[in-house]
């Protein structure tokens, strides 16, 4: 029986989620530069020809994975932006993505090649827009930990130290569970305690 056009439309969408799947872990690997997209195809275990159905070029495909990654920090800013609760928009954001980290597969990769992006001169479009949301994102967590400063959390430093401490621990996670497992790295709780001073 004919596949329907929805049914086709499913099945070139999960196709395509593939491809990103393993496109991310071998950039996470290999670095973009490095990385062929005969490398991707061999990674995913498809033909160079569907790879190609889905990204005319290594620039597309990595495009898709640094707007994915941009989208994340302008959706994660707005919401700590909103929340007038700093210490509990950060719980929540802390929560998340600590947790997918930790669990997800994939997660950590994704991290490691969005981060990569910052070191490298293309594809300059959404570089530059990844750059514009982190600063958002930077700013979120400011506005965020300010609030929860005003409440009487994080008593040590200033606001933009409590962020610096918190952006490195935030990398450092994603390091730990690359080099270590999920178990390596640690809970929202914890990092919350230790930036409140862990007397809480």
């Amino acid at each position: 029986m004919p596949r329907t056009a929805a049914q086709n439309e499913a099945l070139r969408s999960a196709s395509r989620e593939t491809v990103f799947a393993h496109a991310v872990r071998i950039f996470a690997r290999r670095g973009y530069a490095a990385t062929s997209m005969r490398d991707v195809a061999n990674e995913a275990g498809v033909s160079v020809g569907l790879i190609y159905r889905h990204y005319a070029t290594k620039d597309d495909l990595f495009t898709d994975v640094l707007s994915r990654a941009a989208t994340g920090l302008e959706e994660t800013a707005r919401e700590l932006g909103e929340s007038e609760d700093g210490y509990a928009a950060l719980a929540r954001f802390l929560e998340r993505y600590l947790g997918g980290v930790a669990d997800v597969d994939g997660a950590a990769e994704f991290s490691v090649v969005a981060n990569q992006a910052f070191l490298s001169d293309e594809p300059v479009g959404a570089r530059e827009r990844l750059l514009a949301s982190h600063n958002a994102f930077r700013q979120a967590l400011e506005t965020a930990v300010s609030r929860a400063r005003r409440d009487g959390r994080f008593p040590i430093g200033d606001t933009a130290s409590v962020v610096a401490v918190l952006l490195c621990l935030l990398s450092g996670a994603v390091t730990m569970r690359m080099a270590s497992g999920p178990a390596a790295v640690p809970s929202a709780e914890m990092v919350l305690r230790l930036l409140d001073g862990g007397d809480r």
